[in-house]
């Protein structure tokens, strides 16, 4: 399959899966398109991958996971030389929640499993893979991760129901 095709095929989707998974639309567009550009760098390459969604995939989340450790050192260094007064801020209202809202207040680990078996429709098997996780670990988290979804969620059914 030519790049231009696959581009054609999957971009949309691979960028809805990163928004999901980084809750920040430009880091999406950005991990997919150096994805793309990686496999335009090894056209040979990605011509002989059986699944190049996949493979992009895979890339896209972890360019983003190399970003955010990358940003935890930065944060812990900077924190070191410059404390900063952290403030705390409200949760979203019940009529504002919604499922990116609700994603991004989960741990990173359960955010990953769920966005990628949920939204992104893998396996357990190829979630595992993409994140190199064994898949007892990926179950767990999943587990874990849908338990701390539906907490986050309900607030906002329950409203729902009062206005019902």
């Amino acid at each position: 399959m030519a790049i231009a095709n696959l581009y054609d095929d999957c971009y949309r989707r691979l960028v809805t899966q990163l928004y999901a998974f980084t809750g920040d639309l430009a880091e999406a567009q950005d991990a997919v398109q150096e994805a793309f550009a990686r496999a335009l760098a090894r056209p040979k390459h990605i011509s002989d991958i059986e699944n190049p969604e996949a493979w992009l995939r895979t890339v896209a989340v972890n360019l983003v996971r190399r970003r955010w450790r990358r940003r935890r050192l930065f944060d812990t260094i900077m924190m070191r030389t410059r404390p900063v007064t952290s403030t705390v801020e409200p949760g979203p209202e019940p009529d504002r929640t919604d499922l990116l809202a609700a994603l991004a207040q989960l741990p990173q680990a359960y955010r990953e499993v769920i966005v990628l078996h949920h939204l992104a429709d893998l396996p357990v098997d190829e979630v595992a893979t993409t994140l190199d996780l064994p898949v007892g670990t990926v179950k767990s988290r999943l587990s874990r991760g849908r338990t701390a979804l539906a907490t986050r969620l309900r607030p906002a059914e329950a409203e729902l129901s009062r206005h019902a």
